[in-house]
């Protein structure tokens, strides 16, 4: 009885841990303009992590003002930024991010 219940506890533990996401360093831009995706029509955020690019999920390009603006808008440069979040089928999906350019 006693190694059943310590089974069942091991096993709502691993099943109830969340893994954290690990905060890393990455560029942000527009996928389309910037990291020639084109696995979507329009503008869409996304990030480039050690010379790969994924669209992003958990946050909107316009997120972060004006993607058209010329000195700041995604679609015109290439920002960096610390995020969390982790690729899933081949997209990021983000829990956080903060530009850390000052523009």
């Amino acid at each position: 009885m006693k190694k059943l219940i310590l089974v069942s506890i091991l096993v709502l533990t691993f099943s109830c841990a969340k893994e954290k996401a690990n905060k890393q360093i990455v560029e942000l831009s527009c996928g389309q303009c910037q990291f020639n995706l084109t696995s979507q029509k329009g503008c869409d955020l996304a990030v480039r992590i050690e010379g790969e690019s994924y669209f992003v999920d958990g946050a909107h390009i316009d997120d972060f003002g004006d993607a058209h603006d010329e000195g700041t808008g995604f679609c015109e440069v290439i920002r960096k930024a610390e995020v969390e979040g982790e690729v899933v089928d081949n997209r990021f999906k983000i829990s956080s991010v903060k530009l850390l350019d000052k523009k």
